[in-house]
């Protein structure tokens, strides 16, 4: 069963992340397919809106770290490696790309949050034109919590949805939100009362999106992306850098080795 699930209806096309049994965690597969599916949309040129949505009880749970903490090129106890860098920032910027591929798609993309939306999530819907949510939803930027800087795009985007004072304090702490937090800081537009109330002012939000020229609507959206993507393009590229140097840290060892045994990590900033 492919990560996501494509319909398309009325010039909607609905993109739901369809793995419910694991909260819609964001494996290989998710980053792999993203870009290429956002990519066959733009070519079809009767899709107008897009509508992003989880499947499930929640939008996402973030990144599935166990999947890919294993494609990571980590050898225990092995030096330093150019080679192995190299591939750790290739693959960093493979799924920068992913994510970037919902900010540059031809069309609007609206994201529509219920339950989780942690993590990998945040970065999904900070890359999207338009964020609602149900009531249920909570948020968080937990990388820090992982020992990560976060390097997907939280970083460049959320800043200027919710001002850098706000930003900065979620990023540090790492703790999770609500919806009516969410929407007193502008990160969502609404919150609906639940899931199906979510769904159905998300599809009718994309219907009325949908019903305007659409050149002039696209041509809305690229100028709009315009005034801060130099900034973000070269954002993205330092954090990748920097990840490729810094992210295998003894804390990331003991914040993944917390995260399989639940317990409570000590880091010793090594």
């Amino acid at each position: 069963m492919p990560f996501y699930e494509v319909s398309i209806r009325d010039a909607v096309a609905t993109v739901e992340l369809n793995r419910p049994d694991k909260l819609n965690a964001l494996n290989a597969e998710a980053w792999d397919t993203l870009a290429p599916l956002m990519r066959t949309l733009d070519e079809d040129r009767s899709v107008r809106a897009v509508v992003l949505r989880g499947r499930g009880r929640g939008f996402t749970a973030g990144l599935d770290v166990m999947d890919i903490m294993g494609k990571l090129p980590v050898t225990p106890g092995a030096p330093p490696d150019g080679e192995r860098q190299a591939r750790l920032h290739a693959m960093i910027r493979s799924m920068q790309a992913a994510v970037t591929s919902l900010e540059r798609a031809r069309v609007p993309v609206i994201a529509a949050v219920h339950g989780a939306c942690i993590g990998g999530g945040v970065d999904m819907i900070t890359a999207c034109d338009i964020r609602l949510c149900a009531a249920d939803a909570r948020f968080g930027v937990r990388e820090t919590r992982l020992a990560m800087v976060a390097d997907l795009g939280t970083l460049q985007r959320l800043p200027a949805l919710v001002g850098q004072g706000i930003a900065r304090e979620l990023v540090f702490t790492g703790r999770d939100f609500d919806a009516a937090y969410a929407e007193r800081i502008g990160l969502v537009n609404r919150v609906l009362p639940d899931a199906d109330a979510l769904f159905a002012a998300a599809d009718a939000l994309a219907r009325e999106i949908a019903d305007n020229p659409p050149l002039a609507v696209q041509g809305a959206k690229q100028v709009l992306n315009e005034a801060q993507r130099g900034d973000i393009d070269r954002s993205l590229e330092y954090v990748a850098t920097w990840n490729a140097a810094h992210l295998l840290s003894q804390d990331l060892g003991v914040a993944v080795t917390a995260f399989v045994t639940k317990q409570k990590p000590e880091f010793a900033g090594r």
